[in-house]
């Protein structure tokens, strides 16, 4: 039978870009709350039990302690002495998520623990990769009544019954996971741009590349632009950005949404939103003008520099869907 872990994470696990805040800010008590095993995961966990499974509940506060659970699936030693990991364990991970960015952190340290140096690129890994395929996980939805978050738009169980029966069958589904030269992994999009106190979008100017296409050349004001790897970042501002979010497909899918001033007859001007579109294994975006807002699997962060996110096709697993 197999061995599960339901990985969970508390207060302050990992660094601010990580965790996604779902436990961020709270006071003492809470953070002793936050510590403790939420209800699903101790359901989960006698579920799991009934089945026979052996199953041990951890609630990490650090990337130190994400990675001792994640080492549980190293393979054996390798000739070229890197870390890799076990495409025959018996293990089995659970990820219990209050918000994405806290699976994003999971998946984070998996790539770190995984990928090798590009000096020391093996044989055996894949031509189109930068890293192995990573060992499955399950996710455990926290919040039941948040239906479009990761879980929801790739209709994976939301019951800690529908969960355990996933893990048990064993059967994966393979998903492409974008990678970013911040050294971090998106597992479904990001959106640039800031918004104004009353929640307008406001317009940055910057050089947006997808493979070959130039879809800004930094002249234009652009409202947003959403990279997506999933459909979790299709709209913004009531109009739609990404057309079709394809996490199996191999590509990364960007738009951009630029205003454009319309003339019209006997009738003045008017704004017209303007969505330019395109697929391809890279996108890179560089700022023109100063410090620019971006949300990444619902973390927020800032950047002055460029910024790239390639993917990695079938990278990452999930059990169940």
């Amino acid at each position: 039978m197999y061995d599960v872990v339901i990985l969970s994470l508390a207060e302050g696990a990992g660094p601010a870009d990580a965790c996604g805040g779902g436990c961020g800010g709270c006071g003492t008590a809470e953070k002793e709350a936050c510590a403790a095993p939420r209800v699903p995961v101790l359901q989960l966990a006698e579920l799991l039990k009934e089945k026979g499974a052996r199953v041990e509940t951890v609630t990490a506060t650090s990337d130190e302690e994400i990675d001792a659970v994640l080492s549980r699936f190293d393979g054996g030693p390798r000739p070229d002495g890197l870390t890799w990991p076990d495409g025959d364990s018996k293990a089995r991970l659970v990820v219990a998520t209050a918000v994405d960015g806290q699976l994003r952190a999971v998946l984070r340290r998996l790539v770190r623990r995984y990928a090798p140096a590009p000096s020391k690129r093996p044989a055996d890994l894949r031509s189109d990769r930068t890293v192995p395929d990573l060992p499955a996980v399950a996710v455990l939805p926290l919040d039941v009544t948040n239906t479009t978050d990761l879980a929801g738009q790739l209709d994976l169980p939301r019951t800690p019954a529908g969960v355990a029966e996933a893990v048990l069958s064993g059967k994966v589904r393979r998903l492409d996971l974008l990678r970013n030269d911040g050294g971090s992994v998106t597992v479904d999009g990001a959106l640039l741009g800031g918004a104004d106190d009353d929640g307008r979008a406001v317009p940055w100017r910057g050089r947006v590349e997808v493979d070959d296409m130039v879809l800004s050349d930094g002249e234009d004001p652009i409202l947003a632009c959403a990279i997506g790897n999933g459909a979790g970042y299709a709209e913004f501002g009531g109009f739609r950005l990404l057309a079709d979010g394809d996490p199996t497909d191999g590509r990364v899918e960007v738009a951009v949404a630029i205003p454009k001033i319309v003339k019209q007859r006997f009738r003045g001007a008017k704004v017209q939103v303007e969505v330019r579109r395109a697929r391809g294994r890279a996108v890179s975006v560089l700022p023109r003008d100063g410090e620019l807002q971006f949300l990444d699997d619902g973390v927020g962060g800032s950047t002055t520099r460029k910024r790239s996110w390639w993917t990695e096709a079938g990278a990452w697993a999930v059990y169940g869907g």
